[in-house]
């Protein structure tokens, strides 16, 4: 036997207290057959990225899979290039509610704030 001792990975993606607690909002509410919330950034918008969060009903191997106090969070395995070191947040006034990412990655951004570019 080896004494070799494994440290745990960090997360790709550090979600706040808000977000878990949004996370925990949105599994309460899940449609059946969910079994978590992803963070996608397909392309769209006019900086080219944007970020995308759905339910998911099957894991898939290649996603980044992140326990939260309310459910698993996945973070889609072809979008990891681009959200390494992101910081995911909820936040929300009288006029808008919304996650809010602080990305290292992207280069820019839109106007409206709807997508990015790296």
């Amino acid at each position: 036997m080896s004494d070799v001792k494994t440290r745990q990975r960090p997360a790709a993606i550090i979600l706040t207290p808000a977000a878990e607690a949004r996370i925990a909002d949105l599994m309460a509410k899940a449609p059946d057959g969910a079994i978590g919330v992803k963070l996608s950034t397909p392309k769209r918008g006019c900086s080219g990225l944007a970020y995308s969060v759905d339910y998911v009903t099957e894991a898939n191997p290649f996603d980044e899979r992140i326990e939260t106090p309310g459910g698993i969070f996945f973070v889609d395995g072809a979008s990891l290039l681009y959200l390494i070191g992101s910081t995911m947040d909820w936040q929300e006034d009288d006029f808008a509610a919304g996650f809010v990412f602080d990305n290292p990655n992207a280069k820019g951004a839109c106007g409206c704030g709807e997508s990015f570019t790296v």
